[in-house]
This record gives structure tokens, C-alpha cells and sequence, in this order.
């Protein structure tokens, strides 16, 4: 009994069987906006035309359009973040290292004053 509740808590979504969308990043949030990109382009080009089969092939190009560059934009700024992250902790790992010695790019030196 005590296997099966651990294995409901592991138990996520995964789309095609390949894409598990609650551990992966982003991934949730592209294919919800990739829905309301193809709800608007599919339902505003067939109010815009009344032509049914051509209005969901444009609802099917915007969830792909819309979810991939979703994908993309969001997954850039992750990578983005953490390399700033990156930065900020090797700052801060250096300047815990050399505080105190003569390296310390803090420190101001006396040899200019008179």
C-alpha cells in the first residue's frame, strides 16, 4: 500500500508519452499559450471568412507557431537567468576568497595620498 501512494505523488502528464510537462520547464506554459494562440487565429479567421476546414488549418499552424516560439522565448530567458546566476556566484565565491588580502579589488590603496 505504502508503494502505490508513492507512485500517485510520481505520477505526472505526459504528452505523446514522451514530453512530461510537469517536470519540464516551460513546457506547461508554451502549450497553454500555444491553446490561446490557436483559439484566436482559428476562430478570428473564420469569423473573418466563414470557411471551416481552411480556419482550423490556420488554428492548427498558430498552436504550433504560438507554442514554439513560446517554447523558445522562454527557454532563452532560463538560459539567460542562469547564466547571470552563474556569474553573480563566482563574484561572489571570489570575492569571499580574496577579502581580507591584497587582491581584494575592494580595498583602496593608501599610495596615492599624501
Amino acid at each position: 500500500m505504502a508503494g502505490e501512494e508513492g507512485e500517485d505523488k510520481q505520477k505526472s502528464f505526459k504528452l505523446l508519452g514522451i514530453l512530461d510537462i510537469q517536470n519540464t520547464p516551460c513546457a506547461r506554459e508554451a502549450l497553454l499559450h500555444g491553446t490561446g494562440g490557436s483559439l484566436i487565429a482559428g476562430l478570428g479567421h473564420f469569423l473573418a471568412t466563414s470557411r471551416v476546414k481552411r480556419s482550423c488549418d490556420i488554428g492548427v499552424a498558430g498552436f504550433v507557431l504560438t507554442t514554439l516560439g513560446s517554447w523558445f522565448y522562454c527557454r532563452y530567458n532560463r538560459a539567460k537567468l542562469r547564466v547571470q546566476q552563474r556569474l553573480i556566484q563566482d563574484g561572489i565565491k571570489n570575492k569571499v576568497m580574496y577579502e581580507g588580502t591584497s587582491l581584494d579589488p575592494s580595498r583602496t590603496s593608501d599610495k596615492g595620498t599624501d
